[in-house]
């Protein structure tokens, strides 16, 4: 029994040591992090001076700041915009690289390639599409002598302009997600329903969105997700303007914290805006799954 209790207990240490790399990293990137930003939530500090204890105070500001109203809007109106688009591009992408057409395999890796491209790259690609003067939208637009639109120095227009490039971004990985829940659906269904005489849009309506409702609710969560982390885009686009139109919540964070010095504060922000996704969330999974179920 000895040596097999030594072997059992060498056993063990070998896994804690292999177990070892992981924890150290949690603890470094994860734990801490959050420990310390709990931690500044109740403090003001700015780097460079020591902390201060202020209490509730980073919430009461908060309550009271308009700018963080205004980026909440904004953020809200960008998954108003993106999610619905999100959901149906990459659906009937997805639609169409599930039938036989030629050339799939090409077309899977192009869809997906913005995906894999550096945001800030990308940001810069559409960057010279959208400009007012020289960009190549209004360069087409001049040559059908239509008027040039204001994509991104409009109000009403930079935000549903960023979120047309967040779709084009995102689009491929959604893209895979669908055509992993077309694939897992039964072809019995599809042959069962033609020959009850269903029409194509009939199978689609009671087969096929049925069948994707689990695949739907996973990407509307992950483009909810997505669209509080909102940054790359306007920071890089319009840096929050035109009239902090496009000023994100993760972009207000960053110039608070970045810009102004005011770690506490941004803390205290991100702290709320992880409960507000958290809220989202919640409220997206239980009216998503009380319409499938009715």
């Amino acid at each position: 029994m000895t040596p097999l209790l030594d072997q059992i207990r060498r056993s063990d240490r070998n896994g804690y040591w292999l177990v070892l790399p992981y924890v150290l990293f949690f603890c470094a990137f994860v734990a801490y992090p959050l420990i310390f930003s709990i931690v500044l939530v109740f403090h003001r500090w700015n780097i460079v001076s020591p902390m201060q204890w202020v209490g509730l105070r980073n919430f009461s500001r908060l309550l009271d700041d308009p700018m963080f109203w205004k980026s909440l809007l904004n953020t809200l109106t960008f998954l108003t915009i993106h999610i619905p688009l999100q959901v149906l591009v990459a659906m009937g992408l997805a639609l169409l690289l599930n039938s036989r057409i030629r050339g799939r395999g090409f077309f899977r890796a192009v869809y997906f390639l913005p995906v894999v491209v550096s945001g800030v790259a990308v940001t810069i690609l559409w960057q010279q599409l959208y400009s007012f003067d020289y960009g190549v939208l209004n360069g087409i637009l001049a040559r059908l002598n239509l008027p040039p639109v204001p994509w991104l120095i409009d109000p009403g227009m930079a935000m549903p302009s960023i979120a047309i490039m967040a779709t084009w971004k995102n689009v491929g990985i959604y893209i895979v997600l669908f055509l992993v829940g077309l694939q897992n659906i039964p072809k019995e269904l599809y042959e069962a329903a033609s020959l009850d005489g269903a029409k194509p849009s009939r199978q689609f309506l009671h087969i096929t969105i049925p069948m994707l409702n689990p695949t739907i609710i996973v990407i509307i969560v992950l483009s909810t997700i997505g669209g509080f982390s909102l940054f790359i885009e306007p920071y890089v686009l319009t840096g929050g303007g035109p009239l902090q139109s496009t000023l994100s919540g993760m972009l207000y964070i960053y110039n608070q914290a970045f810009y102004f010095g005011h770690m506490g504060y941004a803390a205290t922000l991100g702290f709320i805006y992880a409960l507000v996704i958290l809220v989202v969330v919640i409220i997206q999974r239980r009216v998503i799954e009380t319409e499938s179920v009715a």
